[in-house]
C-alpha cells in the first residue's frame, strides 16, 4: 500500500518516508536547552501534530501523543502573528516529530515553527487526514469510559484541535505501526499557559461574545466593550475576553496604561483620531507572504493592492508616535519605542522611492484601479510610462462617448463604475420611459437605469487590456519591492501587534471615562463595593441597583436564595463578568473592586433542552457539572457560579444532587456562588467550613397583592414565606386554585419545620463560624495600614457587630424551639376524632408538657457551667478550621 505521507528526502536518503528536517535560514538558530534530570520529556518519544485556520485570526490547534505513557493532551490557542504561545507550548512538551499538513508547508507558521523549534523532524500529512469527525471518533474509542463525555464536550468548540488529534493518531497507526487498545488513552485538554481556562459553555452562558436572544446584538461582553477602531484591535480584544490573562505583572501593566489614557485627555483624543481607518494591515501582510503556485493577472492586481496598503500603514505609524509623547506608563512607551520612525525608516525611504508619493488605498473600485496604474513612480520603466498613456486616453474616450450621446439624446446620463460591467450608464427614470435603441444591456433599479452601449463595451476591453498591461509592466517593481517588504515583516508584525494592544487600551479608557468605571486591584480577596452588571446596566442605566461582593477563603462558598425575578442571576453574572474585564486589563463598573487571579472560569446558568441531541434539561444540567467538577482544579484559583441546580427533576431527587454537588465545590477551594430554591441546602451546607449564605430580599404586602423586589443582596438565607405563591396572585390565577396551594403550602411547611428543628447542633455551628469569621477580620486588620483610632473605632464596630449576630443566634435557637412546640400541639390538634375529642386533647397536653420539660432540662445541661469555646470544639464538625490553622 502506497504511504499517505509525503516527506521531502534529507541529503544521502532514499524511500519516501525521510522526514523533512529543519530549513537552513540566515537567521541564528535558537539554542538548544540542555538536558537534565529535571528534563522530564527529553527523552520520551512524543509526536505532535499542528494545524491553523485559514483568517488572518491565528487560531492554533496542536495534539501531542506520548507513546511512552500512553498520554494525550490536546489544546487550541488563539494566538498573535508570531506565535509566541504556539512556540512556548510546543517548547514545554519538546516533542520528537511535528506533523504539518500537506499544504502548509510553506505557511508562516511552518517557516517559523522551523526557525524556532531545533533539533525536531517535520513531516507531511494529507489534508483529508485532518479530520474533526475522525477525532471525536478516536475520543469516542479510546479515552478511558468516564472522560468521554467531558473531553467531548470541550471539544465542541476546538475544531483545529480535533483535527490534529485525528491526523497524529492516524499517523501512529498507519507509518509507526502502533494501536492503543479500547479506552487505554489518557486524554485530557489544557488551556495554553497564562491564559484564564473558560469553556464553550461558559462562553455562550455568560454571553461573552454573542447576545443568547439576539446574535447581532451588542448586548454582550464583547459588544459592549468593543470601542476600538483597528481590525487588529477587534480581533485582539475578542481574543483576550476568550483567554483573559493570568499574568499579574501584565495586568498591572495594562491599568497603569489604561490608567494613563483616561487622565490625558489631549493624548487619548490624539490617538483615537490616529487609529481612525486604519486598514487591515495583518490580512495585506499575510497575503504578501502567500505565493501561490500560479501568478495570475488577479494574483498581481492584488499584490500592488497590497503594497498599497502597506505603504498606507507605513505612513501612518508616525502619526502614533506623535500621540503617544506625552505617555508615562511602561506598556505606551513600549508601543511607542516600536513605532519609532528608526526601526521601519528604511522601509518606507524605500517603498517611497518605489510608488508614488500620493498613492494611497482607496476604497472605491474605480479609484482603487486608478491607484494601482500610478502606484509605481513614473520614469522607472519608459514602456510603462506609454502604456499607463494608452489607459489615460482609453478613459478619456469612455468620458467624451457618455458627453456625446447625452447631447444627441438629450438626456441626463451619468458614467459608473464597477468591478463586474466596469463603465456602465446610469439614467434618471424621469427622462425617459422608451431608451434609444443604442442602448444594451439594460437594468431597471429603483429610481435608475443601468445600461451600457456597444462602444462604450468596446471600450471597456480596450481599457481592461491597457489596465493589465500596467500591471504586468509594474509587477517586476512591485515583486521587487514585495521581497524587501517580506525581510522586514517581522517588525511589521510586531508594530501592528502592538497598535492592536494600543487600540484595545483605548477602547477600555473610553469606557472608563464614559461610565464611571473604576480601577481594580489585584489581591488574595475578591471583594467588590457597589458592583454593577456591565451589560444590564447598559440597558437600564437609570434603574440599576448595585450591590457588594466578598469571598475569601472563609467565605469561598456563597449559597444565594431568594424569590424569582429578584436578581440572583443577575448578581452572580456579573461577578464572573467583572472578574473577566479585570483579568482582559480593563476597568470595572464599581466604587471599589478587588480580585485575586482566577485561572479557571465555570458557568452552569439558563440551560435550555438541547432537542438535537436528545438531552434533557436535567440531563444537559448533569452533564455541564459533570464537566465542572472533572475539571476543577484545587490546584489553581478556580471561579464556579451556579443557577437553580436540578430544578428539571423532582424536588427530592434535584436537592440530593444539588447538596452532593456542592459538597464536592467546597472541597475544590474554588470560588463559588450557588443560586438556588432550594432552602435547605443553605441550612445543611452551613455545616460546613467556607460557606456563606446570601439572598436576594424581596416586600410582599399583608394581603400578597404587591411584590417589589429590592434587588440588594443580604446576608443569611432568605426568609420570605411563600414568594412563589405571591407571583402567582399578580398573575390572576383562579382563587380557588390560591386558596387550595395556600393551605396545601402551609401544611408542607409545618411538616418541613418539624422535621428541621435541630436547634442546638446548628446554633453551635453558627456560633463557630461566627468565631471563624472574627477571627480571619482580625488578621486582615493586623495586616492591613489603619490608624490607630480608625483601627479603635473599626475593632469597637466589629466588636458590636459580633455580639449582635451572637445574640441572633441564640435568639434563633430559641424562636425555632418554641415553632417545633407548637408545630407539636398543632399537629396534635388536627388528628383528633370527634368520638374521643377530650382524650386526644389530654394527650396532646401531655406530650407538649412532656417535650416543654425535655427542652427546659436539655437547655439547662447546655449552659450549667459550660465554657462556650469548649462546647464549640466538641460539637463543631471535623472538616471546621482550629485556632492554629
Amino acid at each position: 500500500m502506497a504511504s499517505i505521507y509525503s516527506r521531502a528526502s534529507s541529503v544521502g536518503a532514499t524511500g519516501s518516508f525521510v522526514a523533512l528536517t529543519r530549513a537552513s535560514s540566515s537567521r541564528p538558530r535558537t539554542a538548544t536547552r540542555p538536558t537534565t534530570s529535571a528534563t522530564s520529556v527529553a527523552s520520551q518519544d512524543i509526536v505532535c501534530a499542528v494545524s491553523e485556520s485559514r483568517g488572518v485570526t491565528a487560531t492554533v490547534g496542536l495534539a501531542f501523543v506520548n507513546l511512552s505513557t500512553a498520554e494525550a493532551v490536546l489544546c487550541q490557542i488563539c494566538d498573535n502573528q508570531t506565535y509566541v504561545k504556539t512556540v512556548t507550548k510546543i517548547g514545554v512538551y519538546e516533542p520528537t516529530e511535528i506533523l504539518l499538513m500537506n499544504s502548509a508547508q510553506e505557511s508562516k507558521l511552518a517557516y517559523i515553527l522551523k526557525e524556532n523549534i531545533p533539533d525536531t523532524t517535520f513531516t507531511s500529512v494529507d489534508r483529508k487526514f485532518w479530520s474533526e469527525t475522525m477525532g471525536h471518533e478516536y475520543v469516542e474509542r479510546l479515552a478511558f469510559s468516564e472522560d468521554v463525555e467531558p473531553i467531548k464536550m470541550v471539544l465542541e468548540g476546538n475544531y483545529f484541535a480535533s483535527c490534529c488529534f485525528a491526523a497524529v493518531l492516524k499517523y501512529v497507526e498507519v507509518e509507526l505501526n502502533k494501536a492503543f487498545t479500547c479506552h487505554s488513552l489518557r486524554i485530557k485538554y489544557e488551556p495554553s499557559q497564562g491564559a484564564m481556562s473558560i469553556d464553550l459553555s461558559t462562553i455562550v452562558s455568560l454571553e461573552l461574545t454573542q447576545n443568547l436572544q439576539v446574535a447581532r446584538s451588542k448586548d454582550s461582553l464583547f459588544g459592549l466593550l468593543n470601542e476600538t477602531l483597528t481590525p487588529m484591535g477587534t480581533r485582539l480584544l475578542r481574543a483576550n475576553i476568550l483567554q483573559p490573562s493570568t499574568d499579574e505583572l501584565q495586568l498591572l501593566a495594562r491599568y497603569d496604561a489604561v490608567e494613563d489614557l483616561a487622565t490625558k485627555e489631549d493624548m487619548f483624543v490624539s490617538i483615537r483620531q490616529a487609529l481612525k481607518g486604519y486598514l487591515d494591515v495583518d490580512k495585506a501582510l499575510t497575503s504578501l507572504i502567500l505565493i501561490p503556485t500560479t501568478r495570475a493577472i488577479g494574483y498581481v492586481e492584488q499584490s500592488v493592492n497590497n503594497v498599497i496598503m502597506v505603504k498606507t500603514y507605513v505612513s501612518s505609524i508616525k502619526s502614533i508616535y506623535k500621540a503617544l509623547a506625552p505617555a508615562q506608563s511602561n506598556l505606551l512607551l513600549n508601543i511607542r519605542e516600536l513605532c519609532a520612525p528608526e526601526g521601519h525608516q528604511a522601509l518606507e525611504q524605500l517603498i517611497y522611492e518605489t510608488l508614488n508619493e500620493e498613492v494611497t488605498y482607496q476604497t472605491k473600485p474605480l479609484d482603487l484601479r486608478n491607484q494601482r496604474i500610478y502606484c509605481v513612480r513614473a520614469g522607472v520603466n519608459s514602456l510603462l510610462d506609454v502604456a499607463r498613456q494608452a489607459y489615460k486616453e482609453a478613459n478619456t474616450d469612455a468620458t467624451e462617448l457618455v458627453t456625446a450621446l447625452a447631447e444627441c439624446h438629450d438626456l441626463v446620463l451619468d458614467l459608473k463604475y464597477d468591478r463586474a460591467r466596469q463603465y456602465y450608464i446610469s439614467i434618471p427614470t424621469t427622462e425617459t420611459h422608451t431608451l434609444p435603441e443604442v442602448f444594451i444591456n439594460v437594468y431597471r433599479k429603483k429610481n435608475r437605469i443601468e445600461c451600457q452601449t456597444l462602444d462604450l463595451v468596446k471600450l471597456n476591453h480596450k481599457i481592461r487590456d491597457a489596465h493589465n498591461e500596467v500591471i504586468n509592466m509594474s509587477d517586476e517593481t512591485v515583486q521587487d519591492l514585495i521581497a524587501s517588504i517580506c525581510s522586514e515583516v517581522s517588525s511589521l508584525f510586531k508594530i501592528s501587534e502592538a497598535i492592536a494592544i494600543l487600540d484595545m487600551l483605548a477602547s477600555f479608557a473610553q469606557l472608563a471615562t464614559s461610565r464611571e468605571y473604576i480601577r481594580p486591584e489585584i489581591t488574595n480577596v475578591l471583594a467588590i463595593k457597589a458592583g454593577r452588571h456591565p451589560i444590564r446596566e447598559k440597558i437600564h442605566a437609570k434603574k440599576f441597583i448595585p450591590n457588594d461582593v466578598y469571598a475569601t477563603p472563609q467565605t469561598r462558598f456563597n449559597v444565594i436564595t431568594g424569590c424569582n425575578m429578584s436578581g440572583k442571576s443577575t448578581y452572580i453574572r456579573s461577578i464572573a463578568l467583572m472578574t473577566v474585564m479585570a483579568q482582559i486589563g480593563c476597568f470595572v463598573p464599581a466604587e471599589y473592586a478587588s480580585f485575586p487571579i482566577i485561572h479557571q472560569l465555570f458557568a452552569r446558568v439558563a440551560t435550555a433542552d438541547d432537542v438535537e441531541a436528545n438531552v434533557s434539561t436535567f440531563a444537559a444540567e448533569m452533564r455541564e457539572m459533570a464537566f465542572i467538577l472533572r475539571n476543577v482544579q484545587p490546584e489553581q484559583p478556580s471561579m464556579v457560579i451556579v443557577d437553580e441546580l436540578g430544578r428539571g427533576t423532582s424536588t427530592a431527587d434535584g436537592l440530593a444532587i444539588a447538596i452532593a454537588i456542592a459538597e464536592a465545590l467546597v472541597v475544590s477551594h474554588a470560588l463559588v456562588w450557588f443560586v438556588t430554591h432550594f432552602r435547605d441546602l443553605a441550612v445543611i451546607l452551613g455545616e460546613r467550613s467556607g460557606v456563606a449564605s446570601l439572598h436576594l430580599a424581596a416586600e410582599i404586602s399583608p394581603d400578597a397583592s404587591k411584590m417589589t423586589m429590592l434587588y440588594r443582596v443580604a446576608e443569611g438565607p432568605d426568609t420570605t414565606r411563600f414568594y412563589g405563591l405571591a407571583l402567582a396572585k399578580l398573575v390572576d390565577l383562579p382563587p380557588g386554585v390560591l386558596e387550595t396551594a395556600q393551605e396545601v403550602a402551609e401544611n408542607l411547611d409545618r411538616m418541613a419545620r418539624r422535621r428541621h428543628a435541630k436547634t442546638r447542633a446548628l446554633a453551635v455551628t453558627r456560633r463557630r463560624n461566627l468565631i471563624l469569621s472574627l477571627r480571619e477580620q482580625l488578621l486582615l486588620a493586623r495586616d492591613g495600614t489603619l490608624g490607630n483610632k480608625a483601627l479603635w473605632r473599626w475593632l469597637k464596630r466589629l466588636q458590636d457587630e459580633f455580639l449582635l449576630r451572637m445574640a441572633a443566634i441564640d435568639g434563633d435557637a430559641a424562636e425555632v424551639s418554641d415553632d417545633a412546640e407548637d408545630d407539636a400541639e398543632d399537629d396534635a390538634e388536627d388528628d383528633t376524632d370527634d368520638n374521643t375529642e377530650d382524650d386526644a386533647e389530654d394527650d396532646a397536653d401531655d406530650d407538649a408538657t412532656h417535650d416543654t420539660e425535655d427542652d427546659d432540662t436539655d437547655e439547662a445541661e447546655v449552659h450549667k457551667g459550660e465554657r462556650p469555646e469548649n462546647s464549640m470544639d466538641r460539637e463543631a464538625p471535623e472538616d471546621s478550621l482550629s485556632w492554629s490553622e
